[in-house]
């Protein structure tokens, strides 16, 4: 009864949302667990866009006040002052070298070496904690690119499955019969690949970008280690540039 019911409203039996209302229960939990991960992936995504947009630009307007020849002091306290714990991207490595410098080099007894060595500390812990946020989410996208064909292939065998378990309890079996169950079955396979298309794309886009910024902040690391090593033979505070 209900195939003739189908056959009589072929376009209505053919309908991605009617195929999919009549899934399995087991494909219907794979088509809502991969649109769910395909959700949260493009939000992920937007997400990271505007990360990786703003720390590429506080990196171009700091490194633009860096290397302009100014006053340090006068840098720390523009790009650090009562904000500084919100500071982020390469002024959060700066500010964090920048005062542990002005904390060793006011200590008695402290070597040069030893003030080298703690800045260099100081920023390696503020870079580590930039790469943590710049990362975040990137494992997910890889997550979701990498096994979603699968999830959607998982779904498309079974509904293909019962497909053909329904086939055998018929006398005469034609394509018209065949071809709903088979084409439910195969959007699971079509909502993995809209799920992980996206996820690959942006998680090779995204984690290219990311290493750029790191080189970035760990060339400035080096940049500003020699100036701090320079200070500390010259025995003067670093002024400037």
């Amino acid at each position: 009864m209900d195939v003739a019911v189908e056959l009589a409203n072929p376009q209505q039996s053919m309908s991605i949302m009617h195929l999919i209302s009549q899934a399995t229960p087991l494909v219907k939990a794979v088509m809502a667990l991969l649109m769910l991960a395909s959700v949260v992936s493009w939000a992920l995504i937007f997400q990271k866009w505007n990360l990786i947009r703003r720390a590429r630009a506080e990196a171009d307007n700091f490194e633009d006040a860096f290397w302009s020849g100014g006053d340090l002091n006068k840098l720390y306290a523009e790009w650090g002052g009562r904000n500084a714990d919100d500071a982020t991207g390469m002024s959060s490595i700066f500010i964090a070298g920048y005062r542990e410098y002005s904390r060793l080099y006011n200590k008695d007894g402290i070597s040069r070496g030893e003030i080298t060595d703690g800045v260099q500390r100081a920023m390696r812990v503020a870079l580590a904690q930039e790469i943590e946020d710049l990362e975040s989410g990137l494992s997910f996208l890889a997550t979701v690119g990498s096994t979603s064909p699968y999830v959607g292939l998982f779904g498309t065998v079974w509904g293909i499955m019962n497909s053909f378990r329904s086939l055998g309890a018929m006398k005469q079996a034609t394509i018209a019969s065949v071809a709903p169950g088979i084409s439910e079955a195969l959007i699971a396979t079509a909502m993995g690949l809209f799920a992980a298309i996206p996820a690959v794309i942006a998680y090779n886009r995204y984690a290219n970008n990311v290493e750029r910024l790191i080189m970035r902040y760990e060339m400035f690391m080096e940049e500003f280690v020699s100036i701090v090593t320079r200070q500390s033979f010259s025995k003067k505070a670093p002024a400037g540039v």
